[in-house]
């Protein structure tokens, strides 16, 4: 972390001068340049009382906020095989976070890999195609701009039940692809 750096940023959001933070902190303005250019640094009574001037706890100028990607493109997705069809991941690591959103694609005639049950529900939405949500006691179609939902606890699969290719996006909660 840059200290220097980071005071500084903060005074000039309060829209205080070097000497204006100096004179509140009973401090010369060359020792504000010299904490905001790195070339010292301040005990810690020192850093608090600045702090204090600049209405910032300790607690709240050591924490770094953390750049988190929220959008993803291409080069971003991973590809692996899904039974018969192809799987695209379409957050990298997401098995990280609480959900997980795949697009599944299935050639005609084809199927994914069964899926065992597990403690979490999925989410589908049919881009392209039709599809037949496969389980031990039923089996329920879907088509193009329809979606479903269903509770993780049953073994299942996704047959392409079409003519021609099927894609869906499919979503995991908690992730478990």
């Amino acid at each position: 972390m840059d200290i220097g750096e980071k005071i500084k940023a903060i005074r000039l959001t309060r829209d205080l001068t070097q000497e204006e933070l100096a004179c509140r902190c009973e401090l010369t303005k060359g020792y504000i340049s010299q904490l905001e250019n790195n070339i010292c640094s301040p005990s810690i009574a020192t850093l608090q009382d600045i702090l204090s001037v600049l209405g910032v706890d300790l607690s709240t100028f050591f924490t770094e906020i953390k750049n988190v990607k929220i959008v993803f493109s291409k080069p971003d997705f991973f590809e692996s095989e899904n039974g018969d069809g192809l799987s695209t991941w379409l957050i990298p690591n997401s098995q990280k976070n609480e959900m997980e959103p795949i697009i599944l694609t299935l050639p005609e005639g084809g199927a994914s890999t069964n899926r065992f049950p597990f403690e979490g529900e999925e989410f589908g939405y049919v881009l392209e195609g039709r599809i037949e949500i496969v389980t031990a006691h039923t089996n329920h179609m879907a088509k193009k701009g329809e979606a479903f939902y269903l509770n993780g606890d049953t073994e299942h699969k996704i047959v392409n039940a079409g003519a021609s290719r099927a894609r869906i996006v499919w979503v995991t909660t908690p992730s478990n692809f």
